[in-house]
């Protein structure tokens, strides 16, 4: 089974395309955004590895989804985008994240599956 990993995005589109790119990787990716859906995401995916939040959504409601994400899971990390690299700069930190969060440590996910 592969890690899953929910993206968090203010665009649904773009949060598919993020996937799309990184679909050679074996993480199953799951998309959420707004509050309910993320709140959806968390209560019916135990397997969730890791939280991907990108820059698009405003300061409020990045809080609010922390807090959430905090309060319902608090075994999951939560990374946030920094906004200085831009939209095009969420693939390679999606990338990133993934392949030292999740990917590098194969047995920390043999033990979680």
């Amino acid at each position: 089974m592969h890690p899953v990993v929910l993206l968090i995005g203010r665009l649904p589109a773009v949060i598919g395309d993020v996937a799309r790119q990184l679909d050679h990787l074996p993480i199953q990716w799951l998309g959420a955004h707004d509050h309910p859906e993320v709140v959806r995401q968390l209560e019916t995916e135990p397997r969730i590895a890791c939280v991907i939040m990108g820059a698009g959504l405003d300061d409020g409601i990045r809080g609010d989804l922390i807090g959430v994400i905090a309060a319902l899971r608090p075994d999951v990390c939560i990374h946030l985008k920094d906004r200085s690299s831009g939209p095009e700069g969420l693939v390679p930190f999606v990338e990133r994240v993934v392949q030292q969060e999740l990917l590098s440590l194969p047995s920390r996910m043999e033990l979680a599956v």
